[in-house]
């Protein structure tokens, strides 16, 4: 049986690991609100991007000028090569999140019936990568998946810059997201968003879509260059949708992952307690035993 010393570094140890999980429970899950409040706020910006498109879109169509709305063969699904940016985490201690990914984004690459050829995987994130290999995958490129709210738009002008080279030295020009998605504080599921080529009934219905006013706006650069740069303006979005809902995610599932480890500290707190209350029972009775023992001989 273990001796008191023992149990009572155990009962210190399991003291320090809970308060420990309980700051890890409150940093998830001000990590949690933080991220979703910041892809909450795309909406506006997403708005405002699309009323532009409306009116270039409008504005071309209306100059029987539309094969010049895609100078950079943004719409354009052409044949070529498939890239797939799978979010992982950098970081461990989240519980099924990386798991839930992978297989969800495997599951999704097998129906596209794409030769390893054509297919182009790449991790961001760390701790997907052991997933991935396992299953066949090879990692074209990893990138690290950023830890803080600031870190997300240098890494996501980064990732632009190289699908830029991508399209342009590696003939991908389809690229899929795969990352987990935020529905409530504790609850997450995969999904996916296609990046490229852009749908041209997504464009029609934009520019379809009804103007709040009478009179809509004018510009004086040309119609080519603006629309380009509307799109790199949507494309920003995706990503930053992407990287703000997998770290939502990924704190979500931290935070579920810390409650069950605390529940389990606690239970096990409570045997050691038992068990140290039983112990030191166990040996003040005998303590008393001895005492009595021994004034019993003394008598005799």
């Amino acid at each position: 049986m273990a001796s008191l010393e023992f149990l009572q570094r155990q009962i210190h140890t399991a003291k320090e690991l809970k308060a420990i999980v309980k700051m890890m429970k409150v940093l998830a899950a001000v990590n949690i609100h933080q991220f979703e409040h910041a892809v909450t706020s795309l909406s506006e910006y997403t708005s405002t991007i699309e009323m532009g498109l409306h009116v270039v879109l409008k504005s071309t169509h209306t100059n029987n000028n539309l094969s010049n709305i895609d100078p950079d063969s943004l719409v354009i699904s052409s044949i070529g090569r498939c890239g797939v940016l799978i979010f992982g985490s950098e970081q461990g201690m989240c519980g099924q999140f990386n798991e839930q990914i992978s297989r969800y984004a495997i599951a999704e690459i097998e129906k596209l019936q794409i030769t390893p050829e054509q297919l182009v995987v790449f991790a961001i994130g760390s701790r997907i990568i052991p997933h991935l290999e396992n299953e066949g995958y090879q990692i074209e490129q990893n990138f690290v998946m950023p830890s803080s709210l600031s870190g997300i738009t240098p890494m996501v002008q980064e990732m632009l810059l190289h699908i830029a080279e991508w399209r342009d030295r590696q003939q991908i020009t389809k690229i899929i997201l795969f990352y987990n998605n935020l529905h409530s504080n504790t609850t997450y599921k995969p999904s996916q968003h296609l990046l490229l080529p852009l749908d041209r009934a997504w464009l029609q219905q934009i520019e379809n879509q009804e103007w709040r006013s009478r009179t809509i706006p004018m510009f004086t650069i040309p119609s080519d260059v603006l629309i380009s740069s509307l799109l790199r303006q949507y494309f920003f979005i995706a990503l930053y949708r992407a990287f703000g809902e997998s770290l939502a995610s990924e704190n979500a599932s931290r935070l579920v992952s810390m409650q069950v480890a605390e529940k389990n500290i606690e239970e096990r707190l409570d045997e050691f307690k038992g068990e140290f209350r039983q112990k030191r029972q166990s040996a003040i009775t005998g303590e008393l035993l001895e005492i009595i023992s021994g004034f019993e001989l003394s008598q005799g």
